[in-house]
C-alpha cells in the first residue's frame, strides 16, 4: 500500500510538472506571437485581395486551402529551420530577424508608395473572365501561400526571438529547451494561422451575413444587416491602412533594436532619449507617450529605409531570389510531398 501511494505521489507530480510546462508552453506563446502583431495584422489585410473575382460559394474553400498551405509553411519547413537555429547558429536570429524587418519595411514602403503614385498597371490585379476558373484559383492560392511564406517566416523569426529571450534564464538545456521551444513555435504556427484566416473568413463573408440579415428580416435585424455592408468597405480601408502602419513601424523597431544587438547603440539609445524626454512633459500619462514617441520615431526609420529598399529590390533583389530561392523552394516542397504519399 505504501508502495502505491508513493507511485501515485510520483504520478501526481508528474502531473504537475507537466501541467506547469503546458502552461509555460502557452504563456510564452502568447507574448511570442503578440511580439509578430504587425505581420499577423497584415497578413490579414493581405489575404482578402486573393479572392476578388471569384463567386461567393468559392471563398471559403480558398481560405481554407491558403490556411493548409500556411500551415505548411510554418510547422513543415520553417519550424524545423528555427529550432536548427536555435540549437546551431543562435547568432543568426538577430540578421535574419532584421532581414525579415527589412522585408516589413519595404512592403509597407511599397504601398505607401503606390497610395501616393499608383502603377499603371497593378502587378495584383484581378483580370476577371480570363482564363480557366479553375486555373485562375490555382494562381491566386499558389501566391497568397507564397506571400504567407514570407510574412510566415517572420513570424516565426519573431516568436523564436522572443522564446529565446524568455527561456534564457529557465536553467532548461538540450531536449528539455527544444522540446519546449518546439512546442511554443507550434503553438504560435497554429494559433496565428487560426487568427489570420479566422479573421479573413470573418471579413470576406460579412457582407453576404450583412444582405442575407437585410433581405430576410425586418426593423432593427435589416437595419443591422445594411449597416454591416455600409461598413465592411471602409473597414477594410481602415484594415489595410492598420496593417500598412504596423508593418512599417515593427520593420522599424526590429532593425533598431538589431543594431543595437550587433553593437551599434547610437539610434536605439537616441530613441530611448527622445521618448524619456516627451515622457517627463507628460507625467499624466509616461508610459503611453513613450510608447508613441518610440512607435512614430521607430516607423519613420522603417519608412525611409523601406523606400530605400524600393529600388534595392526591384533591380537586384528580386531577380537574384528569382533565379536561386524559389528554385529551392520549390524542391522542398515538391520533396516533403512525394515523402508524404
Amino acid at each position: 500500500m505504501a508502495g502505491l501511494i508513493a507511485l501515485l505521489d510520483d504520478v501526481a507530480g508528474i502531473a504537475k510538472v507537466a501541467a506547469a510546462s503546458v502552461d509555460d508552453v502557452t504563456g510564452m506563446a502568447v507574448k511570442a506571437g503578440s511580439k509578430a502583431a504587425g505581420a499577423v495584422i497584415d497578413d490579414a489585410a493581405v489575404t482578402p485581395k486573393y479572392l476578388t473575382g471569384f463567386d461567393a460559394n468559392r471563398e471559403l474553400p480558398i481560405i481554407w486551402r491558403i490556411a493548409k498551405g500556411s500551415i505548411f509553411n510554418k510547422v513543415v519547413i520553417l519550424l524545423p529551420i528555427a529550432l536548427l537555429l536555435s540549437a546551431f547558429a543562435p547568432w543568426l536570429i538577430a540578421p535574419l530577424l532584421m532581414l525579415g524587418g527589412s522585408y516589413l519595411c519595404f512592403e509597407g514602403a511599397e504601398k505607401v508608395y503606390h497610395a501616393i503614385s499608383p502603377p499603371d498597371d497593378p502587378h495584383d490585379k484581378y483580370e476577371g473572365g480570363q482564363g480557366d476558373p479553375a486555373q485562375l484559383e490555382e494562381k491566386k492560392v499558389a501566391g497568397a501561400i507564397k506571400t504567407d511564406f514570407i510574412l510566415s517566416a517572420e513570424i516565426m523569426t519573431i516568436a523564436l526571438n522572443e522564446v529565446t529571450a524568455l527561456m534564457a534564464g529557465s536553467g532548461l538545456i538540450g531536449l528539455a529547451k527544444l522540446g519546449t521551444e518546439a512546442g511554443v513555435l507550434f503553438v504560435v504556427a497554429l494559433a496565428i494561422t487560426v487568427v489570420v484566416y479566422g479573421s479573413v473568413a470573418l471579413i470576406v463573408k460579412a457582407d453576404d451575413v450583412g444582405v442575407a440579415l437585410a433581405r430576410n428580416n425586418s426593423g432593427f435585424v435589416a437595419s443591422l444587416g445594411r449597416g454591416i455592408v455600409k461598413f465592411m468597405p471602409g473597414f477594410m480601408k481602415a484594415l489595410t491602412i492598420i496593417g500598412t502602419a504596423a508593418m512599417i513601424w515593427v520593420g522599424g523597431n526590429i532593425i533598431v533594436h538589431g543594431l543595437h544587438e550587433l553593437g551599434w547603440h547610437a539610434p536605439y539609445e537616441w530613441i530611448k532619449h527622445q521618448a524619456e524626454a516627451a515622457a517627463a512633459m507628460v507625467p499624466q500619462a509616461p508610459g503611453l507617450v513613450s510608447w508613441a514617441v518610440t512607435a512614430f520615431i521607430d516607423g519613420i526609420i522603417g519608412l525611409i529605409w523601406g523606400l530605400i529598399l524600393i529600388p534595392l529590390s526591384e533591380y537586384i533583389i528580386v531577380p537574384l531570389a528569382n533565379a536561386t530561392l524559389v528554385p529551392l523552394l520549390s524542391g522542398v516542397k515538391s520533396m516533403f510531398r512525394r515523402s508524404a504519399n
